[in-house]
C-alpha cells in the first residue's frame, strides 16, 4: 500500500498517456500540461490508452523514480480530457490507494471530515 504524507500533492494526468514516456517526457507533461513543478515531490499519475497500465513519476531530491502497474484483468477508471475542465485531477493518498484496487471513486462518497485549509 502507498502511503504519503497530505503535503504530498498526487496529480492525475487527464486522458491517455503514451507508455513509452519515460522520465524526461513525463516530467515536461508535468509541466507544460499539468501546469506543476515535476521536481516538487508530488506524484504524477499517468494512464494508457486501454487504461490497464499507469505510471507514477516522483522526484526524491536526487533523481526521478518511476514506477509502473500492469493490470493483467479489468482497466483502472481514468478521468478524461474534458473542454474547460483541468487537464490533472488532484487527489489524496486514500484516493489513489482505492484507484489502484479497482475502486471507481465516481461512485463513492465521504463522510464529512476536518481539512485543515490550504495555505
Amino acid at each position: 500500500m502507498l502511503n504519503f504524507p497530505p503535503s504530498v500533492g498526487i496529480y492525475l494526468a487527464a486522458g491517455i498517456t503514451d507508455m513509452r514516456k519515460s522520465f524526461d517526457t513525463l516530467a515536461q507533461i508535468a509541466e507544460g500540461v499539468l501546469k506543476q513543478d515535476p521536481l516538487s515531490g508530488h506524484l504524477f499519475v499517468f494512464c494508457n490508452r486501454r487504461r490497464n497500465r499507469l505510471k507514477i513519476l516522483v522526484w526524491d531530491r536526487s533523481g526521478y523514480w518511476l514506477c509502473a502497474k500492469r493490470l493483467e484483468e479489468g482497466t483502472f477508471t481514468w478521468p478524461e480530457i474534458r473542454e474547460g475542465l483541468s487537464p490533472s485531477v488532484e487527489m489524496t493518498s486514500e484516493d489513489l490507494s482505492m484507484l489502484l484496487a479497482g475502486i471507481d471513486l465516481r461512485f463513492t462518497k465521504r463522510k464529512k471530515r476536518y481539512a485543515r485549509p490550504k495555505m
